[in-house]
């Protein structure tokens, strides 16, 4: 027996244990050497593939993909529900692609002698060979579907492409590159983060003007991602004064193009396509275009008849505030909100951009007058509305209010419940903020004043007191607060101020007591005279001054100095307020109004400021 102390106990262990310790010591100082070689290697072969793999991943240039956003966002293939699956169909072309043998100009494949692709069809360069041969294929059998859908939307963006393209100096059936992109859908977007018609990714998309931010993406602009897809286009064209390889550039970047040719010695896309330096989806990029065109010029030559086509795009604008939400926008435009949306993909909520101070709202053709004349009438409500809500087994009323953001009291109350006991399967109503739109009848102050007097509150600032405050007590958004008085974003309030709140009273529970900040409205509000010298309507833009009201320099000079505007059709407080480089409230302030609302005719007094 062996005795080997450790710390203050002694352990001990027999011969054969000892001996078999010393085996595997030996075997771990044998193998261990190995062991870290092997790791040395297997790091040595990641460094090497790591790199190529992330660069592949980066690619400079535009990236087209299988796999899209519809229209409602969702992660979806371009193609229409009921055609092939994507990943089948990329599946049958690079299988297609592989049998059609080399990447050269010359042409194999087997043809139908009556259909013979016509090469001046276009005024892009056709080039006939086996890849494009392929494509030709495909595009008639398997992903047939497909491209009956391309076609039928092409007559939406055609015209407007075409446009930029022809006067631009470029080959009007570049059009024809969107197709293969993105189908033509505005909202396509990619695994690489590319987005709308033209596919920008980001980078490129800024390098072209086109705005991102939370509020909007106008890569998926059909106008302004257009513009920038023809500048691109222009661009690479001059430096590379190929077509074939300008179109590849913008698949895969110009950076990649240029090595390409350096290194292979070649100016030719085909020759440049025949080594393995190219990734298939830029190869395949060429021959699928000119397959699309080759067809999209005489559709019913190769079998696609009775295509729907869709109309040209076109729309008016109309120029409103931030924040203004597309349902508003519809109620005016006396249209309904899909056809907003399907006018304004580039927005990326269902509201005008917070962070602009106005934006043209794409309204459809012919409504731009109705929509004017119904702008200054639009009025919001924030409403109490419930949803409902069956209780879980072991689920508590606590749950339920952390849930939904409400307080056990308001809960208890809307339910006329006594306790907080609750049972499996019991439903409850769950309250929650809505904002409604409706117009304001036409007519005279005092009937606009009386259809908005139920609903109005009128809240005095208290001091230290912010936007955010009086959002969380009365439960309304803080830009619709903002919106409701014609504030700047992030406003500066002054104790004493006074903001209009239009919340349905049907329910005043829901809502906090009136304290002395808070005044009910009353629709008889003072109009004090208060005169300016007609020398001073000269500090008013002309357009405004035609439309004041001025006293005479007979008047006592120490009178408080103002002039008066007379409200034209379609004038806001808004509009007004910038054209004289003031702000909103100042003029509401002035007159003592009530709410947003102005009527044509009426007359605001206007101080030299």
């Amino acid at each position: 027996m062996y005795c080997v102390p450790r710390q203050s106990t002694i352990t001990f262990y027999s011969s054969s244990d000892f001996r078999a310790s010393t085996h595997l010591k030996k075997f771990y100082y044998f193998i261990e050497p190995l062991m870290t070689q092997l790791l040395i290697r297997c790091l040595s072969i990641c460094a090497l593939l790591l790199p190529a793999l992330f660069f592949s991943a980066c690619a400079d240039g535009q990236h087209s993909a299988e796999l899209r956003l519809s229209d409602n966002q969702e992660l979806v293939s371009v193609a229409p529900p009921d055609a092939e699956d994507p990943d089948q169909d990329l599946t049958t072309e690079l299988e297609a692609l592989r049998r059609a043998g080399s990447w050269t100009t010359a042409n194999t494949a087997s043809q139908n002698k009556n259909l013979q692709p016509d090469t001046t069809c276009s005024d892009f360069p056709i080039t006939i060979n086996n890849q494009v041969q392929v494509y030709l294929d495909l595009f008639q059998n398997q992903q047939r579907k497909s491209f009956a859908v391309w076609l039928s939307r092409s007559g939406k963006y055609l015209p407007l492409m075409r446009k930029e393209l022809k006067e631009a100096g470029l080959p009007e059936d570049l059009a024809y590159l969107s197709m293969i992109e993105s189908g033509f859908n505005q909202k396509a977007y990619s695994k690489s983060d590319a987005s709308g018609l033209w596919q920008f990714i980001p980078g490129t998309g800024s390098q072209y003007n086109l705005k991102t931010d939370k509020y909007l993406d106008e890569r998926r602009d059909a106008e302004k991602s257009t513009k920038a897809a023809v500048s691109f286009l222009s661009n690479l064209y001059d430096e590379f004064g190929d077509w074939h390889l300008a179109v590849a550039a913008y698949n895969a970047g110009p950076g990649k193009i240029s090595k390409g040719i350096e290194r292979y010695n070649t100016k030719d896309f085909w020759s440049l396509a025949q080594y393995d330096y190219l990734a298939m989806e830029t190869k395949r990029y060429v021959p699928k275009l000119i397959a699309s065109i080759i067809i999209a010029k005489n559709p019913e030559q190769y079998g696609f008849t009775d295509i729907q086509v869709e109309s040209p795009y076109a729309y008016e604008t109309l120029e409103v505030g931030p924040g203004l939400t597309l349902d508003a926008i519809a109620l005016i435009s006396s249209c309904d909100r899909k056809t907003i949306d399907i006018l304004n993909q580039e927005l990326s909520t269902d509201k005008t951009p917070l962070n602009q101070s106005s934006y043209h709202i794409k309204i459809p053709v012919g409504s731009q007058k109705i929509a004017s004349k119904n702008l200054p009438r639009l009025h919001r409500i924030v409403t109490t509305d419930y949803k409902s809500h069956t209780i879980a087994k072991g689920e508590s009323l606590s749950q339920v209010c952390n849930h939904y953001d409400v307080n056990k009291t308001t809960l208890l109350k809307v339910n006329n419940l006594r306790d907080q006991k609750l049972a499996p399967g019991q439903r409850l109503r769950i309250p929650y903020q809505n904002i409604r739109y409706h117009l304001l009848p036409k007519g005279s102050e005092q009937t606009i004043a009386a259809a908005t007097q139920d609903n109005l509150i009128l809240h005095r600032i208290q001091k230290g007191e912010s936007i955010s405050q009086i959002s969380r007590k009365y439960k309304v958004p803080a830009e619709l607060i903002i919106s409701w008085n014609n504030l700047i974003r992030n406003p500066k309030l002054q104790a004493g101020q006074q903001l209009s709140l239009y919340i349905d009273q049907k329910d005043k529970g829901s809502q906090p007591a009136a304290k002395a900040d808070t005044i009910v409205a009353s629709n008889s509000p003072k109009d004090d005279k208060v005169i300016i010298l007609a020398s001073q309507i000269k500090k008013f833009p002309k357009a405004v001054a035609n439309t004041m009201v001025t006293a005479s320099n007979t008047e006592p000079s120490d009178k408080p100095q103002h002039s008066w505007y007379k409200v034209q059709d379609g004038d806001t407080l808004w509009t007004i307020a910038k054209e004289l480089k003031l702000s909103p409230l100042q003029i509401k302030q002035w007159n003592n109004l009530q709410s947003n609302t102005i009527h044509p005719g009426k007359r605001l007094k206007i101080k030299d400021v």
